[in-house]
């Protein structure tokens, strides 16, 4: 399925038509067939990749319980014990990643909590830091000690993972002067 091209889809149409959606496919998925299907491919102790739609990424758990209508998954990372329902757990291996080409900047569906980005602060210094929580326009990042909300179209990919200690880099980049939304 091309998600960019339904986000796109999505994005012009009306708020009723949205809800209609999502009360239609709600439906569909509350159908026996659906959670039966997955559940046939389920063992307990099984190894598991599931999607995490607060976190907006892919977790890694494993099948505890199955349940009726959804699973007990441990969360491998955290140790957590979560009930997640038979649809978001990705038997197949499809790729969960959202690649939307927002006129600059990343979209909301391309970011993580976890994914280590970059910005341009108030004072045109590069900055960057990791995903604490995914806002609905910003996202908070810590950099080193010091908490920022940035607006998404300000971010961009870090090419560099260790530079998340919040430090200002020296890089070479051709950029427009954009104002930095500032830190909390």
């Amino acid at each position: 399925m091309n998600f960019s091209a339904t986000i796109a889809s999505l994005n012009s149409a009306p708020a009723f038509e949205l809800f209609r959606l999502r009360a239609a496919i709600d439906r569909v998925l509350a159908q026996p067939g659906w959670m039966d299907a997955v559940r046939s491919r389920l063992r307990v102790g099984q190894a598991i990749q599931y999607f995490d739609a607060g976190a907006n990424r892919a977790q890694q758990g494993q099948v505890l319980e199955l349940r009726r209508k959804q699973a007990v998954v441990l969360e491998l990372a955290t140790q957590k014990r979560w009930l997640i329902s038979y649809a978001a757990i990705n038997l197949d291996g499809a790729d969960v990643e959202i690649r939307e080409k927002p006129k600059q900047g990343l979209g909301r569906n391309e970011v993580a909590t976890g994914d280590v980005v970059g910005f341009l602060d108030r004072n045109l210094q590069q900055r960057s830091g990791q995903i604490l929580r995914l806002n609905d326009k910003t996202v908070t990042l810590l950099c080193g000690q010091q908490q920022w909300r940035v607006a998404y179209g300000l971010l961009h990919r870090v090419v560099d993972a260790s530079a998340s200690n919040g430090d200002i880099l020296e890089l070479d980049v051709h950029h427009h002067r954009i104002e930095s939304t500032g830190n909390e």
